[in-house]
């Protein structure tokens, strides 16, 4: 009789042990994921040297900018493009291009130079705006011939991380 109860005894743990290994391996190949995420979209900031806070007609300021990226994919593209609200004046890239209001334009450099000319005395007041293909958005503020300055050099007002409204 003690060899059955034995015998039993060795059934029961071994299929209690099959049972947990059975257990084991479902959960195991269940949670496995097929699909890896690969991160595409990265923040990134534009910072830029200081300018001069006044600027008088027919005068040009250069705007020297760094595209500052927390992380690198292959295919992200950036744009470029302004806001003049207030005064009239003139934003050229580097590379000869003239912006027009709210035009976007391919930036090739991660180092850029900006010129504004200033077409009048008034003040100036623009936003440049950089954009990712995934959305992800840089402002940065200028103001020229502002009465509030009380120097002769601005340090430009990045605008934040923004994202766009949906069109």
């Amino acid at each position: 009789m003690n060899i059955l109860n034995n015998k039993n005894r060795r059934k029961s743990i071994f299929k209690a042990l099959a049972l947990c290994l059975f257990a084991a391996v479902s959960l195991t190949l269940v949670s496995c994921d097929d699909d890896m995420d690969i991160q595409q979209s990265y923040p990134f900031t534009v910072e830029t040297m200081p300018v001069p806070n006044k600027v008088t007609k027919g005068q040009t300021v250069e705007i020297r900018c760094e595209l500052k990226k927390t992380g690198d994919f292959a295919n992200t593209l950036y744009t470029i493009r302004y806001f003049q609200f207030e005064g009239e004046g003139t934003l050229k890239m580097d590379n000869g291009i003239t912006f027009l209001p709210n035009d976007r334009y391919l930036l090739e450099n991660e180092k850029f130079r900006l010129y504004y000319t200033a077409a009048g005395d008034e003040a100036h007041n623009f936003i440049v705006v950089v954009e990712d293909n995934f959305k992800n958005s840089y402002e940065l503020e200028f103001d020229f011939n502002n009465l509030n300055g009380k120097d002769d050099i601005q340090t430009v007002i990045p605008m934040g991380n923004f994202k766009p409204l949906p069109r």
